[in-house]
């Protein structure tokens, strides 16, 4: 059974979904990849997950760290699990590149080098937005490109953080927009 709920965020509405045991997915509404793979007539109403979930998102969304993860439901594939826990190891208000992630997963997994274009699929289709923080990877230029939430929250999501922006840029055009 899928269970979804709702978060009135600074940012927007949030939707999170679970199976009753852990949060499968958190999306911004409306956001790129929204709700993907949840089922078409997921369940409503208040489960303890989702208790500890919104409370996560409230110290967050009160410009601390918070110090706890929610249980965290993933179903993916290896590799896109991989790029994930290493998006959990990102610290609050510092940002990783595509390219520092790829070189992470080569010495995890014992590979001369990985495809940092392979690892933005996988930070792109992210189903549990903040938590697992998409949103501290940058392109190695400082570009602010690649979150599913918009652009636009990226750098609010940072600013929040108190995360160093000074070098970070949002691109005129391509596909990140």
């Amino acid at each position: 059974m899928e269970y979804i709920s709702h978060y009135p965020s600074p940012l927007g509405g949030i939707t999170l979904a679970s199976n009753g045991e852990a949060i499968t997915g958190l999306w911004f509404d409306g956001q790129k990849y929204f709700a993907a793979g949840l089922s078409k007539e997921p369940a409503e109403g208040p489960l303890p997950v989702f208790e500890q979930a919104f409370k996560w998102l409230d110290v967050y969304f009160g410009g601390k760290a918070p110090d706890f993860t929610p249980p965290l439901s993933l179903n993916a594939t290896p590799f896109r699990r991989a790029v994930w826990e290493i998006l959990l190891s990102i610290p609050y208000g510092k940002t990783m590149t595509y390219g520092d992630i790829a070189a992470e997963l080569a010495r995890r997994t014992g590979r001369a080098r990985m495809s940092a274009q392979a690892v933005g699929g996988a930070v792109g289709h992210n189903p549990i937005s903040l938590i697992i923080p998409c949103h501290r990877v940058v392109g190695a230029n400082g570009s602010l490109t690649g979150y599913a939430g918009g652009v636009d929250k990226k750098l609010k999501l940072l600013a929040l953080e108190k995360a160093d922006t000074s070098a970070l840029f949002v691109p005129e055009k391509g596909t990140a927009l």
